[in-house]
């Protein structure tokens, strides 16, 4: 069965219409949105058929954000929805950090940019797809998929993310590359004659080809030297300089 990140819903609550339609232009090439006008309005949606992930204002009329957290944290069917506040920073340090606990992935200052609020909220989304696809794999512990529609750093980021332990196996034409994975900390990758690091730096690059990942798979070996999100971030300078050196 083939899955995309289409199958995640998420629920974009905001009492500002302006604020609400930017958010889910940005959201919709990432996700199936629905919206909601305001606390009230997100409560019965989310009762009536649960979202899997809830961005919501902090500030609005009648039923604000965090009553909305609490209400649907009170009931059995909603209180694991996966939440996403936005609001002041001061709201966010004296009214929300302190007082919900866990429950939420994410906190986004006002003001933002919706570059970034997408940028933070897809690699939430990008792990409740890889939980979906695990859910409803054809063959237990594994599942399968295409490049070309989850990227080898999405992977990644939703492999360390979820601190799950597995192997993704990458397949890029010819080319077969194998990273293991311990809560969520890559700790061996390996491509032909090569180990470590520089594995995950040149798997990061392919854009095409295959993955599967195994959830029984694991491996003893420890040949990488930095956490999943060092790995990423040296990728991407590494990409960086060899795209400048190539336009100069």
């Amino acid at each position: 069965m083939k899955h995309s990140t289409q199958d995640v819903r998420v629920l974009i609550v905001d009492d500002n219409p302006m604020i609400r339609d930017l958010m889910c232009r940005g959201m919709k090439s990432h996700c199936a949105v629905i919206s909601a006008t305001d606390g009230a309005d997100a409560l019965l949606k989310s009762i009536d058929n649960p979202p899997d992930l809830i961005i919501s204002d902090f500030r609005m009329p009648g039923l604000d954000g965090r009553q909305l957290f609490e209400k649907l944290r009170g009931r059995d069917n909603t209180r694991n929805i996966p939440f996403v506040f936005v609001a002041s920073r001061g709201d966010i340090e004296e009214k929300l950090r302190p007082a919900v606990g866990g429950g939420v992935e994410d906190f986004i200052p006002k003001p933002f940019f919706v570059a970034d609020l997408v940028r933070q909220v897809k690699k939430i989304v990008d792990r409740l797809h890889l939980e979906k696809m695990q859910k409803h794999a054809s063959r237990p512990g594994v599942i399968q998929g295409r490049l070309e529609e989850m990227s080898v750093t999405e992977l990644m980021q939703s492999l360390e993310m979820g601190q799950k332990s597995c192997r993704l196996r990458l397949r890029h034409g010819s080319e077969e590359a194998e990273l293991y994975f311990s809560g969520g900390q890559c700790k061996h990758a390996h491509l032909g004659v090569t180990d470590g690091d520089a594995v995950a730096y040149q798997v990061i690059g392919w854009l095409d080809g295959e993955f599967e990942i195994d959830f029984g798979a694991t491996s003893d070996r420890e040949t990488i030297t930095l956490t999943t999100t060092g790995l990423l971030m040296e990728a991407m300078r590494l990409m960086d300089e060899s795209n400048q050196s190539v336009q100069s």
